[in-house]
Parts: structure tokens; sequence; C-alpha cells
């Protein structure tokens, strides 16, 4: 099936009672079972629930893996990786990746002795010579949050196998319309389900996808064990989202191409952050990986100081000022204050997030409507 018929069907089987197209949500926290220590598919909500199992069929399709497992958050995702190392491992990751996998990487992970350096993003080679024998997992991230850089995921993938190491990326930007990492030859796939996934802005959950039995078995143990698991309703309205996934990316991406076009000509912005843009230096590579789009995400530079983006991204009517996205409707933010706040200022700054910097959701809105928007908005930065 394409991708667009699996979104749909897979996993969503009709009831076998009713006949529903629309299985129902199954909200039990306990199974009945066939006798003692005889343990029926589902046994105890955390270890599994139908509703849950139907999404996790879905997100293994359309990511072109084998076996999934839906999370109560993103971040419960990630760490789950995470948690396969040990004390003394280390991991190499994207310099270019959402605050809270930073926040995580370098404030939480530490503890327990596990060592990351960061490395630009694009430079596969930098990649490489950031692995030493205690390197056991490359996180990725394409398009990175929030300066959109992109990396070559199946060059860094041939990195991590020729090294004996696990790859992971955070696909969240991309979404599985655009990019399947799996294809690619890389191990896990991460999502943020919160984002385009769900799509509404009405729920929170996280996934990951792998194609080995192995990893999945490991990967399922960590997750059964601390219990960070989806919810039934979450689980629901993540399926329901999905079913109109590469509907909505394909616009999302239509519009941000022309904003971001808008934005590059436009004489207070000194910079604009899309991969989409024939003079982003990813754009050959996004180009390769990314198929049909670029994403509904961009950033910009201001042509102004910290306080005026301040004031600036408080401006709009459209955009809302506000964390997260891949939803219905378009945000507004600005990451040194919020999404990257996570950051110690000065590693912020060395990563190039500068203070000035404008982060955009782009929604589903008419694009000359949040052209309009920003027009006005722009108006008032002197």
């Amino acid at each position: 099936m394409r991708f667009r018929t699996q979104a749909i069907h897979a996993g969503n089987h009709k009831d076998p009672e009713t006949g529903a197209v629309v299985p129902p949500i199954h909200v039990a926290s306990t199974y009945v079972q066939p006798g003692a220590g005889d343990w029926g598919k589902f046994d105890y909500a955390r270890s599994g629930n139908p509703t849950r199992a139907r999404l996790e069929e879905t997100l293994a399709a359309i990511e072109g893996g084998t076996n999934a497992l839906a999370f109560a958050t993103g971040m419960a995702a990630t760490h789950a990786v995470t948690m396969l190392l040990e004390a003394g491992d280390h991991i190499v990751a994207g310099q270019d990746i959402y605050g809270g996998s930073y926040r995580l990487f370098h404030k939480i992970i530490n503890r327990s002795g596990i060592t990351v350096t960061l490395v630009p993003p694009h430079d596969v080679e930098a990649f490489e010579k950031a692995i030493t024998p205690k390197t056991k997992l490359l996180w990725l991230e394409s398009p990175g949050n929030p300066l959109l850089t992109i990396t070559d995921l199946e060059a860094c993938a041939g990195v991590a196998q020729k090294h004996g190491i696990l790859s992971a990326v955070d696909n969240t930007f991309a979404s599985p319309v655009l990019t399947r990492p799996l294809e690619l030859g890389l191990d896990i796939v991460m999502h943020s389900a919160t984002k385009y996934l769900g799509g509404h802005s009405d729920l929170l959950g996280g996934a990951l996808v792998v194609k080995d039995r192995d990893l999945f078995d490991r990967l399922y143990f960590v997750q059964n064990a601390t219990g960070a698991v989806m919810s039934p309703f979450e689980s629901f309205l993540c399926s329901r989202g999905i079913k109109t996934l590469e509907l909505r990316v394909r616009e999302h991406c239509r519009s941000a191409l022309r904003i971001a076009t808008y934005l590059d000509e436009h004489p207070k912005v000194s910079k604009v952050f899309y991969p989409g843009l024939a003079n982003h230096p990813g754009h050959e590579t996004a180009t390769k990986q990314m198929k049909g789009g670029y994403g509904g995400m961009l950033s910009f530079q201001l042509d102004a100081d910290f306080e005026a983006a301040q004031s600036f991204v408080g401006r709009t009517k459209l955009f809302q000022l506000a964390v997260s996205l891949g939803a219905v409707e378009s945000l507004i933010e600005q990451p040194a204050s919020m999404s990257h706040a996570s950051y110690d200022r000065e590693d912020r700054l060395a990563h190039g997030i500068e203070d000035s910097l404008i982060r955009l959701s782009i929604g589903l809105e008419d694009p000359d409507d949040l052209i309009e928007d920003l027009e006005m908005a722009l108006a008032g930065v002197s």
C-alpha cells in the first residue's frame, strides 16, 4: 500500500463485534487471564493496550519499520533510547537539536556517567571524528531544531554501521511523509507524536520505530520497566491525526516555501533558515532525502536585538505565541527565551541560536493571510 492508504488502513481494522469502521477505545487497566501463569495477549495496560497496539501498527507501517512503541511524550521516547546505554558510554549528536534533548543529554543522563559530544550536523566527517571507543550512539535530527540544518542521514548511518554503534534520528520535523530514515539505514526513528503525527495541538505523545526485532525487544523492556506509555485516548487521537498526515504535511510544505521566499526578500530579515531555499547550504542533501517537500518549519534572523525580537513575536495575530509545532494553526516563538531556553546562554550562542532568531511553525491557514500577519508585525521592527 502507498503511504496515504497505509496511514488510513494500517492498524485500523473494523471492530469485529460491531463492524464499526473506527475501532473502540480500550481504557481497561487490567485484563482477565486464561489461567495462572497462562498469559493472554494483554495483561496489564502498561505492558500493552489494544488501542495503543493499533497505533503502533500504524506507526511501523508508515515509517517502513517492523515494530513501534508509543510513549507518553517525545522526551520519554528519547530517554528510552539513552537507557540502552551504560555508565561511561558516549553519544555523538548534532549541534542543532531540540532544547529538551539538549537538556536531557547535558543535565540528566550525564548524572549516570554518559557523555555527549555535539558536532556540526552537516559535517559527516565531524560525526566520525568524534567517535571514540566508548561511543555507542549517533543521535541525529534533520531538519535540525531551530536552525533547520540538514544532516546526510544515509551517510551517517554508514558511519554508525562501520563503527558498530547504534544510530537514531529525531524525525519530528520531516515526518515519514518526507523522510523514512529506516530505509536510509538508520536503526531507530523517534517522533514527538505531539507534533505532525497528531497534528491538532490536542495530544501529548512520542514514538520509536525500528526494523530489528532484538532492538525492539530491548526498547520494549525499557518502556515496560519504566512505564512512560501513551494513554488509550491519546493513542486514539494520534491514530486519527495520522489519517490526514500526508495531506497536511504537503500543504504545510507549500505554504512554508512561499513564506520563506517572502522573508528572504524582506529588508528587516537578515537571514532565513529553510532547506527549500536554493541558498540554504543543505538544500541539495534535503532534496535527496526529503521527498516532495522541505517541511513546514522555518526560522529567520531579525535585524534586531533580543528585546525587539521579543516584542515582534508578541505582535502577530494569526501566528500564536507558543512552543510546539506541526499543527493546523501557525505558531511563532523566540527560541532563545522559549524552546531552547534550557541551553546555557554561552552554549546557545556558540551553536548559532542568536537572541533575535524567530521560529515559525506554518499551519494550514491561507498563506497570504499569514504573510500579511508577518508584514504587519515586521512593520513595528525599528
